[in-house]
């Protein structure tokens, strides 16, 4: 009854997935578009809003130092996805990944963890997008009512509370733009995010820049501030925690290889697209939380626009950058929440060809060629939760469901070596075992420093997606029924 449970996809299986005209996607997507999408999704509301958060609440200047740790943690599930990559061309990434390694049970789980990751961060980056824009316009005169662009609910300490709002109108807005965009065409959502990604990072560059002449030395001073006796608030524990948190900085690199099955030489170019995009974002990273922590004091920098902030504190020589900042932060915030719908979509699209979903979700668009039912399904859900839930409660949600997915990713290259010892790999994971086990371990260690609450939230999640996949997935899956129909 249960050894059925882990019905495993061979790579000859999944490569015929891959070919099928019946799950035909354009490839459209060079290396270059791949890195990009990387660079669109992980650069946004991490270096704009957690930077600050990060440094005011856990780690002062130190921050820096999470972001490093951050990636390291990201760089090992990196090269294990980079390997996964350059063998399994299929969109899915974690998913048919697992599905390839561990079977059926434990694709299933990955699968439902990563409709959590990318539902709740775009929903997470739209609210974000929300409040720049709110903001923006306030610098010019123009006042968006408070009703209708904030979560008409606060999550506390304390508890769920009315915020007297009625909607964030500006959340849903723009998830239901980028929705539209993505139902259109890959090819269309990838030239508009490379236009966007060279906007956000060239503001980036602008605020390095000018920004360094700004530094007082002092406000690095101490680096790392003395622990308040509490875990997390400071010293190198806080350090470890604002890892945690600013992890949610890096999600959407793993969004690349949802696009195997779009990308025309996949094999090679996804592996460069993941591993690029990572290098390029952790080095910005480092230099904007170092520049930000010279500019302003750490102390002062738990608000919705940190970088705004100090370049405000910079005085008179700094303030024409300002208005520049909060462009680079919407435009930038915008193709976060496309390449997160785009990631959800694929998975949803993969789940489904594979029978374990409705086959409705299965379909693409005749014109588009793109799988349209999905992707607005996945848009409406990401609006509604964009429109009613605040920021921090989405945000903590992202970060433990996208580690899970590190963790089981990183477990899967010892088994799939062990598994398909001689498959051609254009992409080999180094030190196997030690790097896999290495990211496994740095991952859970940053989902133990989690809060408890959004622990329960996962494993709610989680009954409800194994209540779905017990009464329907389980019973329509096609590598299941495959195999009934050998044995007969």
């Amino acid at each position: 009854m249960f050894k059925d449970l882990f019905i495993r996809k061979t790579l000859a299986e999944l490569e015929e997935q891959a070919d099928s005209n019946h799950n035909a996607l354009k490839r459209h997507l060079t290396a270059t578009n791949l890195t990009l999408l990387g660079v669109g999704c992980v650069i946004g509301a991490g270096i704009f809003v957690l930077t600050g958060t990060a440094a005011a609440l856990h780690a002062g200047p130190a921050v820096a130092l999470s972001f490093i740790i951050s990636a390291f943690g990201c760089l090992l599930a990196g090269l294990c996805y980079a390997e996964f990559a350059s063998m399994i061309p299929v969109s899915g990434s974690a998913y048919t990944y697992g599905y390839a390694t561990m079977g059926e049970f434990v694709a299933w789980i990955i699968g439902w963890d990563l409709i959590l990751e990318y539902l709740f961060g775009s929903a997470t980056v739209a609210v974000g997008w929300s409040g720049y824009v709110t903001s923006f316009f306030a610098d010019f005169g123009i006042v968006i009512p408070t009703a209708m662009c904030q979560s008409p609910f606060i999550f506390d300490a304390t508890g769920w509370h009315a915020s007297g709002a009625i909607i964030n109108f500006s959340a849903i807005f723009i998830v239901a733009l980028m929705t539209t965009l993505l139902v259109i065409g890959i090819k269309e959502s990838a030239k508009f995010n490379n236009i966007i990604v060279l906007i956000k990072v060239t503001v980036i560059l602008l605020f390095i820049g000018f920004g360094i002449s700004h530094i007082n030395l002092a406000n690095w001073t101490p680096f790392i501030p003395a622990n308040t006796g509490d875990f997390g608030h400071f010293g190198w524990s806080g350090v470890l925690t604002a890892a945690a948190v600013v992890f949610f900085a890096y999600v959407g690199f793993d969004a690349v290889s949802t696009t195997s099955q779009e990308a025309i030489n996949p094999k090679r170019d996804v592996p460069r697209g993941i591993l690029f995009s990572l290098l390029i974002c952790t080095v910005l990273y480092i230099a904007v939380s170092l520049v930000l922590t010279g500019i302003l004091n750490y102390k002062y920098l738990n608000v919705e626009a940190p970088i705004a902030l100090a370049i405000n504190s910079a005085g008179p020589s700094l303030i024409w950058l300002r208005p520049i900042i909060k462009i680079g932060a919407i435009a930038g915030l915008s193709s976060v929440v496309l390449v997160l719908l785009l990631g959800q979509s694929r998975v949803f699209f993969t789940m489904a060809s594979d029978g374990l979903l409705w086959k409705s979700f299965a379909k693409t668009h005749s014109k588009f060629k793109t799988p349209h039912i999905t992707t607005i399904v996945t848009g409406c859900f990401a609006a509604f939760f964009a429109g009613l839930f605040p920021i921090g409660l989405l945000g903590e949600m992202v970060s433990i469901g996208t580690l899970l997915a590190f963790v089981i990713v990183s477990v899967g290259i010892i088994l799939l070596r062990k598994a398909e010892p001689n498959a051609i790999r254009g992409f080999k994971t180094p030190w196997v075992p030690v790097v896999p086990i290495l990211g496994a371990l740095v991952c859970f260690a940053q989902m133990a420093a989690l809060p408890r609450d959004t622990w329960i939230r996962l494993i709610a999640w989680m009954l409800i997606g194994f209540v779905i996949y017990f009464t329907y997935g389980r019973k329509h899956s096609h590598a299941r029924q495959k195999r009934k129909k050998n044995e007969m």
